[in-house]
């Protein structure tokens, strides 16, 4: 049975089509790529795009958000989950990934 790369949880997809609404970007697809760099090596990056590129994987979420994933960050956030963490300090859409062994204090670089 094959793992899915990433799944959307109603909350983060409902944050997710909130702020492309809010910088009148009702179309744009989120980008959830893992960049190297951090206190544990890697850090996730997301941003909003207009288009996917030709060998994105394209998840679609609820509420008609799509989210986009590089081959090569898809490998890493095999089985995640996109959550929306609402605590005042730190809180916002969090990665949450089983693959990950450490993190730093700060929650923002992983490693695997």
């Amino acid at each position: 049975m094959a793992t899915t790369v990433l799944t959307v949880t109603d909350k983060a997809a409902r944050k997710v089509a909130a702020l492309a609404a809010k910088g009148g970007r009702e179309a744009a697809i989120l980008r959830v790529r893992v960049i190297a760099g951090g206190c544990s090596g890697f850090s996730y990056e997301l941003g909003f795009e207009d288009v996917a590129g030709s060998d994105d994987l394209v998840i679609d979420g609820d509420g008609g958000v799509r989210v986009l994933v590089d081959p090569q960050s898809a490998r890493i956030i095999k089985g995640s989950t996109l959550d929306l963490d609402e605590h005042l300090m730190g809180g916002g859409l969090k990665v949450r990934n089983p693959q990950a062994i450490g993190e730093c204090a700060c929650g923002d670089s992983f490693s695997i």
